[in-house]
């Protein structure tokens, strides 16, 4: 899939574990694991708007386009 799911690296530069940010975003460790791996097939803005906040980034922080 050309598109990159790059959390772990927004994660990581904010120090936060993925229990943390599922707490913080009201979302799963499950669906976030899902979302984090690039196993995701969609993501609703509201999430996407959530973990931006919460990781205070741009959505284009975590998802990346490639062409290949």
């Amino acid at each position: 899939m050309p598109i990159i799911v790059n959390l772990d690296v927004m994660m990581a530069k904010r120090k936060m574990s993925l229990n943390e940010l599922s707490e913080k975003v009201d979302l799963t460790l499950a669906n976030l694991s899902i979302l984090k791996t690039g196993k995701a097939k969609a993501i609703r803005f509201s999430t996407l708007e959530a973990i931006c906040k919460v990781l205070e980034c741009q959505p284009g922080d975590i998802l990346e386009y490639t062409n290949g």
